[in-house]
């Protein structure tokens, strides 16, 4: 075989100088059937080495049986159904290469977005620890929502995945950040939004909103590709660098640094998504007139230790409380507990784990009460015969 170098030399001494076969090949050296093969071919010259069978040609067949009657069966299986002894390395090539062809093809399509049409949604950790208070830090997660149309994004950090803050998040960045509501929201199975049914709690939410939520299929990453590619562009275009005081800090830089990236220009919509902003959310829903509502709700009953547990951390409530039934709110900001109409507690959100919260104003008064008890039952003591002090 020819080197690619006298392949080259061959066609251009005949095509450029014009000279016969039988002439390059004297003036080369070699031989005129070498040149003939050198100008019939349009490509250089490439060594291939022989093809040598393999242990597994033998067995292809019923290998091919097995695939046709079950796509996904195992390698493992396969081997014990063949009857392999070898080695699996080499099996395991020869069924990647044929299980394709028996596999339903599943093609993944170009959507195009209707103004208004949907929206995707998902969690960010960012590989980043935040300071939460009392010597403690974490890596909280971030709610982030892309709209389809315009490739707006919007997000925030939450306290926890847990139902009622990832409906706080979201009643804050579309209903405040907004102040429009797509038509459509994707999620994937996410725990607190719901693995094949909605979260009751998220249901009834999505009620108020009048959305419907698109929950994906299984392992199927292309479903909200939009918000995955944004959780990339946060991880490598906010992060770096950064430093962040809290949570609140955080949310705080992530905004401002939102209001340069919405305005950049984006590659698959050739367009910046600010400028197609107004289109999107004119053909949204509008937010229903309600005020905002509180999904971290409950009611419990006080007992002598006045405090309420929210999340893993306990937060004090006023002592005149005690013995009543009371209604708890909290969002991602506060914990307020309501007795009837009059507040009893108010508490900021705290971020921290396992810690309790005391009001000094609920300290004060446990301790006036605790007094006026221990002086009560002291009067009793003193009043009750035969237990007057000593004369």
């Amino acid at each position: 075989m020819i080197h690619v170098e006298d392949w080259a030399e061959i066609r251009r001494l005949h095509r450029a100088e014009g000279l016969s076969a039988r002439a390059v090949a004297r003036q080369l050296g070699i031989s005129r059937g070498t040149v003939s093969r050198a100008l019939a071919s349009d490509r250089p010259p490439k060594y291939q080495r022989p093809l040598k069978g393999s242990a597994v040609d033998a067995v292809e067949p019923a290998i091919r049986e097995l695939l046709k009657q079950t796509p996904t069966m195992p390698v493992t299986v396969i081997a014990e159904r063949i009857g392999w002894e070898r080695g699996l390395t080499i099996l395991r090539e020869r069924v990647r290469e044929l299980r394709p062809a028996y596999l339903p093809v599943d093609p993944v399509s170009r959507t195009v977005y209707q103004p208004g049409e949907l929206a995707q949604c998902d969690l960010w950790f960012p590989a980043v620890d935040i300071p939460l208070g009392y010597g403690q830090s974490g890596r909280p997660p971030v709610l982030v929502i892309v709209s389809g149309y315009s490739r707006v994004i919007t997000a925030r950090m939450l306290p926890s995945r847990q139902t009622g803050d990832l409906i706080d998040g979201h009643w804050r960045l579309l209903a405040h950040g907004w102040g429009a509501v797509p038509k459509t929201l994707v999620w994937d199975n996410e725990p607190g939004v719901g693995k094949g049914k909605l979260a009751s709690e998220f249901a009834a939410f999505a009620g108020l909103l009048a959305v419907k939520i698109h929950l994906c299929r299984p392992r199927d990453p292309e479903a909200k590709g939009l918000v995955e590619r944004a959780n990339g562009y946060l991880e490598t275009s906010f992060l770096p660098g950064r430093v962040f005081t809290g949570p609140d800090d955080f949310n705080n830089q992530l905004a401002a640094w939102l209001q340069i990236a919405n305005r950049r220009r984006h590659r698959s919509i050739d367009a910046h998504p600010i400028d197609r902003w107004e289109a999107d959310r004119a053909a949204m829903l509008t937010v229903p007139p309600v005020t905002p509502p509180h999904w971290w709700r409950f009611h419990t009953r006080i007992g002598r230790d006045h405090y309420i547990r929210v999340d893993t951390n306990d937060y004090s409530v006023h002592p005149r409380a005690i013995g009543r039934t009371i209604t708890v709110w909290a969002d991602n900001e506060e914990v307020t507990a309501i007795a009837g109409e009059e507040i009893v507690a108010r508490h900021t959100r705290c971020w921290a784990r396992h810690q309790s919260l005391t009001d000094p104003d609920h300290a004060a008064a446990a301790d006036l009460l605790r007094g006026e008890v221990i002086h009560k039952q002291a009067a009793r003591v003193t009043d009750t015969p035969g237990r007057g002090s000593l004369s």
